[in-house]
């Protein structure tokens, strides 16, 4: 798979993975629960979800700690 190929895709990825978590229909799981589940399968690209679910997190753990070291006097 080419490079700007898997690029854009982990972008995609990355965009749908920031919206807002609610509960899908049928299955009573958030959105997150169905991508880790997609991300933990066999299936091709399932890597790129894990990893999209990682960088989700790591971005999420930056964000908190630049927000708690700004309340800080």
């Amino acid at each position: 798979m080419p490079v700007p190929r898997v690029c854009l895709l982990l972008s995609i990825t990355l965009a749908l993975l920031s919206c807002k978590s609610s509960v899908t229909v049928g299955t009573g799981r958030t959105e997150r629960e169905r991508d880790s589940v997609i991300g933990q399968s066999k299936i091709p690209g399932a890597g790129v979800v894990q990893r999209a679910l990682q960088v989700s997190d790591s971005a999420a753990s930056c964000g908190g700690r630049l927000d708690s070291a700004a309340a800080q006097p």
